[in-house]
């Protein structure tokens, strides 16, 4: 179209022109370059509105292809729309189900541990229902054996009150016999009474001879406590005497004389009650008197402890009952 326009324009530039050149009366060669030249335009007007033809042809088949095709995509979108509301309804209908679903399986789950809760009371109750038989069969049991023995029961009861009647009779003679007994018991007692006033007396002259006899033995055991502590006193007194005499002996270098010059029985005794006094065995005492002086002396003091301890000792036995 715009070709078309353009071409029109210059056909009607070259008319002007043309008719310009006519008025003016110019050469002849121009004019026919001029018409040569209308003629290619007008050949080309020729084409290019066959070409507008043939495209104006094209351009209905296309606006007819088009509104088939709108036509055609009016038609798919109302099956799109018809489609997507079935899509929102079959979406809805989803989401329905599925929340019944969840609600049927909660409700499966419930009625599942409902279900099970109650097998477990069936078996529950079907185990108490058999001990329950079981139970009534032993009451069964033992009401007929009950039954026995209230019989057997009714049987002794009876007998027994005929019994207790025999010993009611039985009583009424004791009875009689125990007023007798008593009696004869009050006679008992005035005669045993007499009988203990006599022991009480001889009891008492008994009792006057052991209580001299305690005396005596009290008289006994305070000479006996006298003489052990006069015996410890003079026990302590001899070991010192000799410990001194052993430690003079020691001194002088004559041991062995003195040991000579007292008899061997003399020196077992003193190293016995040394050895029982101070509750050391025989090796031990020698080793103690072969021991440095320094030693000695300490041992001494301990010796002379002990001695004071062995004498409060046997004071604390003597004041002791």
């Amino acid at each position: 179209q715009q070709e078309k326009e353009d071409l029109q324009e210059k056909l009607k530039l070259r008319e002007h022109l043309s008719q310009t050149a006519s008025k003016n009366e110019a050469t002849p060669t121009p004019s026919k370059n001029i018409d040569l030249e209308m003629k290619q335009l007008q050949c080309k007007l020729k084409n290019s509105n066959n070409e507008i033809s043939k495209q104006s042809t094209t351009i209905k088949s296309l606006k007819n292809e088009v509104q088939d095709k709108e036509e055609r995509i009016q038609e798919l979108q109302v099956k799109i729309s018809r489609m997507e509301r079935d899509l929102n309804m079959k979406r809805h209908l989803i989401e329905d189900l599925r929340s019944r679903l969840k609600a049927n399986q909660e409700n499966e789950k419930t009625y599942n541990e409902t279900l099970q809760s109650l097998e477990r009371k069936v078996k529950a109750l079907t185990e108490e229902c058999s001990n329950k038989k079981t139970s009534i069969d032993s009451l069964k049991q033992r009401l007929n054996v009950a039954t026995k023995e209230k019989s057997q029961y009714e049987q002794l009861y009876h007998k027994a009150k005929d019994e207790l009647e025999k010993k009611h009779l039985k009583f009424t003679n004791l009875e009689s016999k125990m007023i007798e007994t008593e009696c004869a018991m009050s006679a008992l007692e005035t005669t045993a009474s007499q009988q203990l006033h006599g022991l009480a007396k001889q009891s008492g002259q008994a009792l006057e001879t052991v209580q001299k006899r305690l005396l005596l033995a009290n008289d006994k055991v305070d000479e006996f406590t006298v003489f052990v502590k006069a015996l410890t006193r003079e026990l302590q007194h001899s070991i010192q005497e000799l410990r001194t005499k052993i430690k003079q002996a020691k001194k002088k270098g004559e041991v062995r004389t003195c040991k000579k010059g007292l008899s061997q029985e003399c020196v077992q005794r003193a190293r016995s009650l040394a050895a029982s006094i101070l509750n050391v065995s025989k090796t031990d005492l020698e080793e103690i008197l072969e021991a440095e002086d320094d030693e000695e002396t300490t041992k001494t003091k301990m010796e002379a402890e002990k001695d004071k301890e062995w004498l409060h000792y046997i004071q604390k036995l003597l004041e002791a009952q």
